[in-house]
């Protein structure tokens, strides 16, 4: 560390942050980078490894989407980077897919609040995601949505994950999965069982013959891989989306050439959602040289800052 003035270490000086009126959020992001601290420097470097791994047309660009990302309003956001063409492959949780099909059929997710008697709103049919309710009522129309579309497939079928998931996509007209099938992506949920879809399905099979062939996307997914000049993820969450993501190279001599994640997680509790990014490089998931960041905090507040500012400087570029 010892140079010129013995202090080599500190070449890059804290610009205090300046925020005004009218001010766009790629600007705000840009101050934040200036001031570099804490996690709003982590958010600034996300953003702009995030800006190159989108643009970078040798990148095939996965996400991976955990937590209650859609009750909380932030389906819309994955739904727009789809359509937009910025997502190669999706990896979700099979609760937020179930979420999004239920806004999709017109129910929608009620602000509601944190303090409040659980046991009336079990009489009132309202289920809670911390500060969100949904009715039950949603549920059965959820039902009969799924009854019906499930209905449509032919007994003695076998289909992946993602082909019933594309199945469902094809009989919707807005939301995550509708923007999946109308992009031609595939949408992977490797623990479809550990939701609402994957309990309707179970409910429609025990009058039916149509198999779900829980192996069926690996060797797609494989390809993908293989062929994959360069990788990038954004890691919305943590949990089975990251790791499937994450495991995924491990078939192949690569590894992530970017990486971004989101998450509010500890890594001193040895869960995967809040393993360092550093930690996937001694498996060989993220490379040695591979432009790698973790932003810690809410992810309803960091993913639109983040997509705001990088899709800012894409289209304004």
């Amino acid at each position: 560390m010892d140079g010129e003035n013995g202090k080599t270490a500190c070449t890059s000086p804290v610009i205090q942050a300046r925020v005004r009126a009218g001010m766009t959020v790629a600007e705000l992001v840009k101050e934040l980078g200036n001031a570099g601290a804490y996690n709003a420097g982590y958010l600034a470097r996300a953003t702009d490894i995030c800006t190159e791994m989108f643009t970078n047309t040798e990148t095939t660009r996965f996400v991976g989407l955990a937590g209650a990302m859609v009750p909380g309003g932030m389906g819309g956001i994955v739904e727009d980077l789809i359509l937009d063409g910025y997502v190669d492959v999706l990896v979700s949780t099979g609760a937020n897919l179930t979420h999004d099909t239920i806004e999709a059929i017109g129910c929608h997710h009620y602000h509601g609040t944190e303090i409040c008697d659980d046991d009336e709103l079990f009489e009132e049919e309202i289920n809670r995601i911390y500060d969100i309710f949904l009715p039950s009522d949603a549920f059965v129309t959820f039902e009969e949505f799924m009854q019906e579309t499930l209905g449509e497939l032919t007994d003695g079928t076998t289909l992946s994950i993602s082909g019933l998931l594309r199945h469902i996509g094809d009989h919707l007209d807005t939301g995550i999965l509708a923007a999946a099938a109308k992009a031609d992506i595939p949408v992977y949920c490797p623990a479809i069982q550990d939701s609402m879809i994957g309990l309707q399905y179970w409910l429609f099979n025990q009058m039916h013959k149509v198999t779900i062939d829980a192996f069926g996307d690996m060797s797609a997914l494989m390809d993908t891989c293989f062929n994959a000049k360069r990788a990038g993820a954004l890691l919305i969450g943590g949990g089975v989306p990251k790791n499937y993501i994450f495991q995924s190279m491990l078939m192949t001599p690569k590894g992530f050439d970017y990486a971004v994640q989101l998450t509010g997680d500890r890594p001193d509790l040895g869960g995967l959602s809040g393993a360092t990014l550093d930690e996937a490089k001694s498996w060989g998931k993220v490379t040695g040289e591979a432009q790698a960041q973790t932003v810690y905090g809410d992810a309803t507040i960091t993913l639109p800052l983040l997509i705001a500012a990088m899709r800012e400087r894409i289209e304004y570029a």
